[in-house]
């Protein structure tokens, strides 16, 4: 079991993640500080009360998520839950490291290659291997899923890679040719999709303005989970550390069905 510094980890993941290239929601990196040194990492979805108690039980050092604290536009005072998570973390002097808008955009780690992995789609791509996005933020792929032909097939592989029923909005013989994808609360760039010419568009959550977009443009939408299609890009992630750096990641499944 390797040991690296708190502060030469966070800038591997900062460099690998390019961090400071997005305008985000969230502080990207360390948001809690902890132990100065790491040898055991719980990686996780959403950093819960749940994942921290995990991280306390195992004497984790830190945990990885993609789901941090400190949200924009939240409730700043800590009370309640956040105090109980937040007093739980510095008891047991755990590091909270967390990744959003870098994590789903890295093109081989983040959430968006992850997911295309596990459902076998095929991002288009330029002639510089960069996968080919749309939309303001770039974060929406773009693609295709070969050997599906209708919205039917790809519902029930989406159903058999990630263990759970999505909600489509869309007739089961629609044509499949071009897919889009973003993982996670994506439902709003669905008119990204429709503008770049996809048949279908896949993303995590879904909201009662997207079911009228989708039937009124003909596009099929694809609700597969906000948690089942961001739990890849973590799992990723923490291979890489435990690869590259020899540092223990451990990943904890906490099911969401959201």
């Amino acid at each position: 079991m390797k040991e690296i510094s708190t502060r030469d980890l966070c800038a591997w993941l900062d460099d690998i993640l390019v961090a400071q290239a997005f305008h985000d929601y969230c502080p990207n990196g360390l948001q809690v500080e902890g132990k100065s040194s790491i040898k055991h990492i719980i990686a996780g979805v959403t950093a819960s009360e749940a994942l921290v108690q995990h991280a306390i039980e195992r004497r984790a050092d830190a945990i990885l998520v993609h789901h941090g604290w400190f949200w924009k536009g939240e409730d700043p005072r800590v009370r309640g839950q956040k105090k109980k998570r937040l007093s739980a973390l510095l008891a047991h002097d755990i590091n909270l490291i967390a990744y959003h808008l870098p994590l789903d955009a890295h093109p081989v780690l983040g959430n968006n290659a992850q997911l295309a992995a596990k459902l076998g789609l095929v991002p288009a791509r330029h002639v510089d291997g960069k996968p080919k996005t749309t939309g303001a933020t770039g974060l929406v792929w773009l693609g295709s899923a070969p050997g599906i032909t209708n919205l039917a097939e790809l519902n029930q592989l989406i159903e058999k890679q990630l263990g759970r029923r999505p909600l489509a909005i869309g007739a089961d013989g629609m044509h499949v040719r071009t897919v889009a994808w973003c993982t996670g609360a994506a439902h709003g760039m669905l008119q990204d999709a429709i503008d770049a010419g996809a048949d279908v568009y896949i993303s995590g959550e879904i909201s009662e303005p997207t079911v009228h977009l989708a039937r009124e443009s003909g596009v099929a939408y694809v609700s597969a989970g906000h948690h089942a299609t961001e739990r890849y890009g973590v799992q990723a992630l923490g291979a890489a550390i435990q690869e590259q750096l020899g540092v223990t990641v451990e990943f904890v499944e906490l099911d969401n069905p959201v």
